[in-house]
C-alpha cells in the first residue's frame, strides 16, 4: 500500500436515479438516501436533502422546490447534484482529517456522454473529493457481487437501477459487450401511471405507482396464487374528484409488459453478440441480476425463461454498485500488479 493509500478515504458512489449510496473502505454502506434536494425557490438555499427532501416531494409549498437532480441516470441538474453529493460526504467524512484526502469512484451507465460523464466528475470534484473516477455501473455491480471479473471466463451481469439498465458481458477484468438502456424502476412506474389512467380512468402520482409496484406488482403469475389487490387513491380524469379504486396484480402486470420486454430483449441481443465461447460460460454460470429494478417479483424466473440461461439474484442488490466502486480500488490495483509482473516476464 502506498503513502497516498494509506492516507486516504476510498468512497464509491452510486449515484443513482432514485438512491444514492456511499461506501466507505473499512466502513461499508454509510449512506443510503433518496436523490433528492428541496430548494428555495429565489435563493436556491438548500433546505433539506435525502430522506427529508423525499417526503416533500410532489407537496411542497409555493415557495419550495423539491427535486431529483438526476434523470435517466445522468446528472440533469448540476448545481444541485454537487450540493446533495457535498451534503452526503459531509456526514462521511469528518472535517479537518489529518493529511487525509478523499477518493471517489463514481458508479455511472455505459450509454452516457462524454459531456455527462464530465458532469458527474465535476459535481464530486466541487464536492470536495480530491481525486475522482468513474466506472461503469455494471461492472462496479459485478465487483460488488464478488463476481471473480480477473478470470479468463464469461460473466454476465444485468444491473437494473431507477433511470437505467445495463447489460454486460465481463472478462479478464473488463467489458467484452456493454450496452445500456434509458429503462428502469422509473420506467416501471410511469407504466403503471398510465395503465390504471388508461384502464380505470384514475390520476395517481408516481408515488402511489411504486407502492403497487413494490407491494403487489409481478411479471409472473404463479398458478396457484391467487391475484393480490391493493387500494389506491386518486383523481378521476374527467370529474377531477378524489376516487379510490381497488387494483389487481393483474393489472400491474399487464402495465410492466412494455418496459420489462425492453429489458428481457436487451439481455436476448446482447447475447447475440457474445463470443460463442463466453456465451457458453454464461449458459453454465447464469446471468448474474443487480440493482434496484431486479427486485420485482417475477422478474429472474421470466428472464430465465426467456433466454433458456439460469438467473442468480445478488444479496445485496441495491449496494452491489456502491460496493464494487469501492472495492475497485484495491482489485484493479492487483490486477495491474499481476499484469506488470507478467511483462516483466515477457521482456
Amino acid at each position: 500500500m502506498g503513502l497516498f493509500d494509506r492516507f486516504s478515504t476510498d468512497v464509491g458512489i452510486d449515484l443513482g436515479t432514485c438512491n444514492t449510496l456511499i461506501y466507505v473502505r473499512g466502513e461499508g454502506i454509510v449512506i443510503n438516501e433518496p436523490s433528492v434536494v428541496a430548494k428555495e425557490k429565489g435563493t436556491n438555499r438548500v433546505v433539506a436533502v435525502g430522506a427529508e427532501a423525499k417526503r416533500m416531494l410532489y407537496r411542497t409549498p409555493g415557495n419550495i422546490t423539491a427535486i431529483r437532480p438526476l434523470r435517466d441516470g445522468v446528472i440533469a441538474d448540476l448545481e444541485s447534484a454537487e450540493k446533495m453529493i457535498k451534503y452526503f460526504i459531509s456526514k462521511v467524512v469528518k472535517k479537518n482529517q489529518f493529511f487525509k484526502s478523499t477518493r471517489m469512484k463514481i458508479g455511472i451507465p455505459s450509454c452516457i456522454t462524454q459531456v455527462e460523464r464530465r458532469a458527474c466528475i465535476e459535481a464530486a470534484l466541487k464536492a470536495g473529493a480530491k481525486e475522482v473516477d468513474v466506472i461503469e455501473e455494471s461492472l462496479a455491480a459485478a465487483i460488488g457481487a464478488d463476481i471473480k471479473i480477473d478470470e479468463p471466463a464469461g460473466h454476465m451481469i444485468c444491473d437494473i437501477g431507477g433511470g437505467t439498465t445495463e447489460v454486460s458481458v465481463i472478462s479478464l477484468g473488463g467489458m467484452v459487450v456493454t450496452s445500456s438502456i434509458r429503462v428502469g424502476g422509473d420506467k416501471f412506474d410511469e407504466a403503471i401511471v398510465n395503465h390504471v389512467l388508461d384502464k380505470f380512468g384514475l390520476r395517481i402520482g408516481l408515488a402511489a405507482a411504486e407502492r403497487l409496484k413494490i407491494e403487489i406488482g409481478n411479471v409472473v403469475q404463479d398458478e396457484d396464487k391467487v391475484v393480490e389487490k391493493m387500494e389506491v387513491r386518486g383523481t378521476d380524469k374527467i370529474t377531477g374528484l378524489p376516487q379510490r379504486k381497488e387494483i389487481g396484480s393483474d393489472e400491474i402486470r399487464k402495465a410492466l409488459e412494455a418496459p420489462v420486454n425492453q429489458v428481457v430483449e436487451e439481455i436476448k441481443r446482447i447475447f447475440h453478440e457474445t463470443p460463442p465461447e463466453l456465451a457458453a460460460d454464461i449458459v453454465e454460470r447464469g446471468i448474474v441480476m443487480a440493482g434496484g429494478g431486479s427486485l420485482l417479483k417475477g422478474l429472474p424466473k421470466l428472464i430465465s425463461k426467456e433466454t433458456g440461461v439460469p438467473v442468480i439474484l445478488v444479496d445485496n442488490p441495491l449496494e452491489s454498485v456502491a460496493l464494487g466502486a469501492g472495492k475497485s480500488f484495491e482489485l484493479f490495483r492487483n490486477i495491474s500488479s499481476e499484469r506488470e509482473i507478467f511483462n516483466n516476464l515477457n521482456n
